[in-house]
């Protein structure tokens, strides 16, 4: 079992796990998960002389129910925070981000450099993935600039101001070398995006036919243990 060390950074409850090391992985968790997510990968880090720092972004994990929302602009902050606590810790940083963390990460670290970039199911343009979610929910731009918020049956809540700030800051910079795990049957992240993503950046991409957005069945979590085995 992987030693594990509750931090509190500042207002953000986090995770260490692992002896100690002059490696550490960042591990950015995705919607609808939290910081505990990253024991599994932090076995397999382990082994490779690294430490692992997660911690649960805004509304998720011992995050929920607070007022403090998980908003791009909350998110970028909180990843600036965590990475200034740890960048004077460690020789060497890496970076292993899933899905709704991989945005916030080329959000906020476009500027940085990291030893090695993990990045599993990732939305790559978010921008493009409101858009859809609006065509699956039969809502207008006009109609969201309306009303502000509109609920969907898909459980997600689309925001004109988190759509507007998407839209006025495009990922443009990533200057990491990065592995991508891709499931074949991602809803969120089309094919296209992925490839011009992956040849702008020279991107290491793994595409597993059999997985979806989230990785979770047996053969998943089993294709996506192996793979960090590879790239870590």
């Amino acid at each position: 079992m992987v030693k594990q060390e509750k931090v509190q950074i500042g207002n953000i409850p986090a995770v260490l796990y692992g002896s100690n090391q002059d490696k550490v992985y960042l591990f950015v968790h995705g919607k609808h998960s939290n910081k505990e997510e990253a024991v599994d990968f932090a076995g397999i880090a382990e082994n490779s002389g690294y430490q692992v720092l997660s911690f649960d972004l805004p509304e998720h994990g011992e995050r929920k129910g607070q007022e403090y929302k998980c908003t791009v602009q909350n998110g970028i902050n909180d990843l600036v925070i965590v990475y200034t606590f740890i960048i004077n810790k460690y020789k060497s940083i890496s970076l292993y981000a899933c899905s709704l963390g991989a945005y916030f990460s080329l959000a906020a670290f476009k500027n940085i450099e990291f030893r090695n970039s993990l990045f599993i199911s990732p939305i790559l343009d978010m921008e493009r993935l409101i858009q859809n979610m609006m065509i699956w929910s039969n809502t207008t731009e006009d109609e969201l600039k309306k009303r502000g918020e509109i609920e969907t049956s898909f459980g997600e809540t689309l925001s004109w101001d988190y759509y507007q700030f998407v839209k006025n800051h495009p990922i443009e910079k990533w200057n990491n070398k990065t592995f991508i795990l891709y499931g074949g049957n991602d809803n969120l992240t089309e094919r296209d995006v992925l490839n011009s993503f992956a040849e702008k950046y020279k991107c290491n991409v793994d595409i597993f036919d059999g997985g979806e957005h989230y990785f979770h069945t047996p053969e998943q979590l089993g294709y996506l243990g192996n793979w960090v085995r590879k790239v870590i």
